[in-house]
């Protein structure tokens, strides 16, 4: 399957650009958890909380609002969602304590689930079936963007003028995407009929799409279960100075960024290879962080391969998702957001658990070493329902790599 970049129209990057606001937002807390703790007299375990919160708010958000706007025009559904981004992120420049700062953090988050349900079934339906893939590659390159320049941007902004800044700055941010949204998304394409629910559910009565879900919950889990706490790890257990997390934090961006890229041709091509390889990746490098944690060096190369390793994965991930979806897109697509973010509530809140219980700071990554093998087990169930499928279907025999389900537009039924 080939595609080129002209096959990409101008909303997918401009949904991006937004996305680049929201991905800021929601990671751009690990940064500054020591400097956000003082100042609500929290520990840094419940400031951690903060991002569990906001993946909470996308695990609800991300399906109610899907179902909710279903029948909304596509534009509506996205300036809306960016306007209570808007007005979630000034609430939590301005809160005084903990408490208001959470609500803002979960109104934020359901504004969040809401625009990303919807952005990439635009991205998808706005491309012919062989460019799917690469546009959706294009979408979640604005949350390594995010990783690369945003979030390490919002942490030196909150180290330089206080936390709060960095909650201004992501406003302004979205404020640009509700401009972008305005002069490029349209109605739904001229034929699409019109979405029902009933359609919609159908999609969630297949066993593999389920098992697909759960697999991104478990590796999902595994990395943000370290990333969140990668803050005081590099300046308590590495001996870092504070100055020196930011950079780090882009080296895990510039590794998304290139791992998205990586993995958005890769997953056409070898999409169980590509799956697998990430998969078992992550649980090395995790490991390596947890025996390491005092090497400098080591730390930070391991970050970096962290984050390549992280995005190669989310391009079957996602891919894999939307073709099980087969013609009703909007719910899945909204569950895969929440399967995400599931990952990305319990992580850190299963490794602050492990920090109070005075484990220390790299506890969990062992934790995340264990949910990585996990979800390669899950993996290697998944392909083998995929061989059976296709062996009873009759189409191909004993295939060593199923390209079907992962593809867009290569459902099989089982």
């Amino acid at each position: 399957m080939t595609t080129t970049r002209s096959r990409i129209p101008v909303v997918v990057p401009v949904l991006a650009l937004a996305i680049f606001a929201l991905g800021t937002s929601e990671f751009m807390i690990a940064g500054l958890l020591p400097e956000l703790a003082a100042d609500l007299a929290v520990t840094i375990p419940q400031a951690g909380y903060l991002i569990s919160a906001f993946a909470v708010g996308m695990i609800v958000g991300a399906p109610v609002m899907a179902v909710l706007t279903l029948h909304l025009p596509w534009r509506v559904t996205l300036v809306g969602a960016l306007a209570v981004f808007v007005a979630g992120h000034v609430i939590g420049a301005l809160a005084q304590d903990y408490t208001v700062m959470l609500v803002a953090r979960v109104g934020t988050a359901v504004a969040t689930g809401a625009f990303w349900a919807v952005a990439a079934v635009v991205t998808v339906t706005s491309v012919p079936a062989g460019a799917r893939t690469r546009a959706l590659s294009v979408l979640l390159a604005g949350l390594t963007v995010a990783a690369v320049a945003g979030v390490p941007l919002g942490t030196l902004v909150g180290q330089a003028f206080g936390w709060r800044s960095a909650f201004w700055s992501v406003a302004g941010l979205a404020l640009l995407g509700v401009a972008g949204v305005l002069a490029t998304v349209g109605e739904r394409p001229v034929g699409m009929p019109a979405p029902r629910l009933a359609d919609e559910v159908v999609a969630f009565r297949r066993g593999r799409l389920w098992l697909a879900l759960t697999t991104t919950a478990f590796y999902q889990t595994s990395v943000i279960a370290t990333f969140g706490y990668i803050a005081p790890l590099l300046t308590e257990v590495t001996g870092l100075a504070s100055g020196w997390v930011p950079a780090v934090l882009f080296a895990y961006g510039v590794g998304g960024l290139v791992g998205v890229l990586v993995g958005g041709r890769l997953g056409d091509a070898h999409p169980w290879s590509t799956l697998f390889g990430a998969l078992a990746a992550a649980g090395v490098l995790l490991a390596v962080v947890a025996v390491a944690a005092a090497v400098p060096v080591v730390v930070v190369s391991a970050v970096l391969l962290l984050g390549l390793v992280a995005f190669v994965a989310a391009a079957p991930l996602n891919g894999r998702v939307f073709a099980l979806a087969g013609s009703a897109p909007t719910l899945a697509s909204a569950a895969n957001t929440a399967a995400f973010n599931v990952g990305n509530t319990l992580g850190p809140l299963f490794g602050g658990l492990l920090i109070a219980a005075g484990l220390g700071y790299t506890a969990p990554a062992w934790l995340g070493v264990g949910l990585a093998a996990v979800a390669v087990g899950l993996g290697a169930v998944s392909w083998s329902l995929d061989r059976r499928s296709l062996w009873r279907a009759g189409s191909v025999p004993e295939p060593a790599e199923p390209p079907g389900p992962l593809l867009p537009g290569g459902e099989i039924e089982p």
